[in-house]
């Protein structure tokens, strides 16, 4: 019997949402003398979970943090606009999009909902919780998971975790859902039950996703102590730091009441700008640099940039400092930008989706066959695009039509147009513009007469 079927019985009774204790079957998870380890009766080292706190990514740097929540806001528009789509393949090339009910999941997730809420929280849930998990509830709607409550469940045949500490030869069993972190909640979901949607495989475990914030942490950090700093400057008024110094025969009660009506005078933002004055040998010396002395812009800036490398979108779509400034706003350049965030950031992210929700959503009746995909002909990001691909049509086409006017067939014209490959094609031994054999003579009346057969006195 196999070990996920074994699971599925300890886990669900005859109801169909029953659940036991995750430790109870946990520490009975043996077959066939093979363990699939899940460490002492508990999930132990045979669970993924998210190294760090889904929740202080959500709060300290997608709430709190202006480039962070400006780069997700980017990547969830721009991934929303999507829609979904069946295509078969013909010969690996891909089909035409078509639509059929099966999609109706897709586009009424729930209540109320549509593709792009569906869209725009499973992004969420990846980049800050590393994956996003949807399943059914039971009752023909999709739900989203919180990423941190769920925990892969994976088996292996190494006998001894230290023998494959990284899980690379796990198998996959199954998912708990465990709402609010509570084990006793448990509720088990099998493989093709769940879309596990993972933009970002973490290289440390097999099915595991990492989030993009979890490489500029240290980024995201320094840009908000410069925010921090850049308030306390103004709030201090906009005066950098002061050392005063007093004459040595001072008590130090008489420099604490110096110092309480110094900084009631001049502490603060209601009192910059004020006139200092000092007297019985007090002096004042100005220390540390001011915003301008610091380059802030630049130095911000450079974070900024580093925040946006790691969300995979360029500093000029996003509207970055140092995307707003010199040559960056040339259209060419933009345009460039934007070409390689659709490229190297959207478009995988959107196969990625489709494919993680193909494993739920399945075609029936005359849909068999096809495969799931991400429908991106009216995403506004991308029409500059369409210009594009309609030039590399129209040059195919041009391609297409010269080679069958010098005498190919047109299948073998269009196997070197979709592959490249010279050997496709086949001549038909046609040489003219007209595709006529060699050493005809065409009548007025349009019969096509042999050379040999015309008389002498029609010869020219």
């Amino acid at each position: 019997m196999r070990a996920l079927e074994i699971v599925r019985g300890w886990v669900r009774g005859s109801d169909e949402r029953s659940v036991l204790p995750l430790d109870d079957w946990a520490s009975r998870l043996n077959v066939g003398g093979l363990e699939y380890p899940l460490m002492g009766g508990s999930l132990g080292g045979s669970r993924e979970e998210i190294d760090h706190s889904y929740l202080s990514y959500v709060e300290a740097a997608y709430r709190r943090n202006g480039p962070v929540f400006a780069c997700e806001a980017l990547r969830t528009r721009v991934f929303s606009e999507a829609r979904f789509a069946w295509q078969r393949r013909d010969q690996g090339r891909r089909g035409q999009l078509f639509t059929t009910a099966d999609l109706e999941p897709l586009e009424r997730p729930w209540p109320g909902g549509t593709t792009q809420d569906l869209l725009q929280r499973m992004l969420l849930s990846a980049d800050l919780g590393g994956s996003a998990y949807v399943c059914f509830n039971g009752m023909g709607h999709l739900r989203i998971l919180r990423p941190d409550w769920v925990t892969v469940i994976r088996g292996s045949d190494v006998r001894s975790p230290e023998d494959d500490p990284d899980g690379l030869d796990a198998r996959l069993l199954g998912y708990v859902y465990m709402p609010g972190g509570n084990p006793a909640n448990g509720e088990f979901i099998e493989p093709h039950e769940m879309a596990h949607f993972v933009p970002d495989p973490d290289p440390s475990q097999m099915f595991r996703g990492t989030s993009w914030i979890t490489a500029v942490l240290r980024e995201i950090q320094g840009d908000q102590l410069m925010s921090t700093h850049k308030l306390q400057y103004f709030e201090r008024g906009a005066t950098p730091n002061l050392v005063v110094s007093v004459d040595a025969a001072v008590t130090p009660e008489q420099f604490e009441e110096f110092r309480r009506r110094m900084d009631d005078k001049h502490a603060g933002v209601m009192n910059a700008y004020r006139t200092m004055y000092l007297g019985g040998g007090a002096s004042a010396q100005v220390v540390g640099n001011d915003l301008q002395q610091l380059d802030f812009k630049t130095v911000q800036g450079h974070g900024e940039t580093r925040i946006a490398m790691a969300a995979g979108v360029h500093p000029v779509v996003v509207g970055m400092s140092e995307g707003m400034q010199g040559s960056s706003l040339n259209a060419g350049n933009y345009s460039q930008a934007r070409r390689n965030v659709a490229d190297t950031t959207f478009h995988p992210l959107w196969r990625a989706c489709a494919g993680a929700l193909g494993n739920i959503i399945r075609p029936s009746g005359n849909a068999g066959g096809a495969e799931l995909v991400a429908d991106t002909r009216d995403v506004p990001f991308l029409r500059q695009d369409e210009r594009v691909e309609a030039e590399v049509l129209q040059t195919r086409a041009a391609t297409l039509s010269s080679l069958i006017s010098q005498g190919f067939t047109p299948e073998s014209a269009k196997a070197l147009v979709d592959t490249g490959d010279f050997s496709q094609l086949d001549h038909t031994g046609l040489v003219s513009v007209q595709l006529q054999p060699p050493g005809v003579k065409a009548d007025p009346d349009g019969e096509v007469d042999d050379v040999d057969d015309v008389d002498e006195e029609d010869r020219p």
